[in-house]
């Protein structure tokens, strides 16, 4: 009994996913709370930089043409 006890005890196959879990949940709330305190200028600053990287696509299509 003894032996299955520590068997059980020293197994630690399952403790890699258990941390990419934990790992997960706390970026998961990390990103939530960001979120949470930026609501409109993330918003703003995420589409300012699409529009930015979509105009110099754009001029460097038109320049390579």
């Amino acid at each position: 009994m003894i032996e299955v006890i520590r068997s059980f005890r020293d197994d630690e196959s399952g403790q890699g996913i258990t941390e990419y879990g934990a790992i997960l949940a706390f970026v998961a709330l990390l990103v939530a709370v960001v979120f949470g305190f930026a609501s409109g200028s993330l918003q703003s600053a995420i589409s300012q930089s699409f529009s930015s990287v979509t105009s110099q696509l754009n001029r460097l299509n038109s320049v390579s043409t």
